[in-house]
């Protein structure tokens, strides 16, 4: 049997769902300023993944990447989830705090 399809499944599965919270609080605490930090980690694991030989890491570090992409966008939406409501705002700090 072969698991390498099972394995970069799990491994697809498993980065959707970290990223998930990461966008919320990349959103939360950074706003949508910080969209060319995903931009940059994009490229360079695109970038990686290109490079490596082995199926399984290559495949991780391309879904890694275009996870990254897809953050960009999933964080302009989840600026409009918090302007719903739907999402807790982050107040601004005062100078007592």
């Amino acid at each position: 049997m072969h698991f390498t399809g099972l394995i970069i499944a799990f491994c697809t599965f498993f980065v959707i769902g970290l990223f998930h919270p990461i966008v919320i609080k990349s959103e939360y605490y950074f706003g949508t300023r910080c969209w060319w930090v995903f931009c940059v980690l994009g490229i360079a694991f695109v970038g990686l993944s290109l490079l490596i030989t082995n199926v399984i890491l290559s495949s991780a570090t391309g879904v890694i990447g275009a996870s990254c992409f897809w953050s960009i966008g999933e964080l302009f939406a989840q600026r409009k989830r918090v302007e719903k409501g739907w999402f807790p705002k982050r107040e601004k700090k005062t100078e007592k705090d």
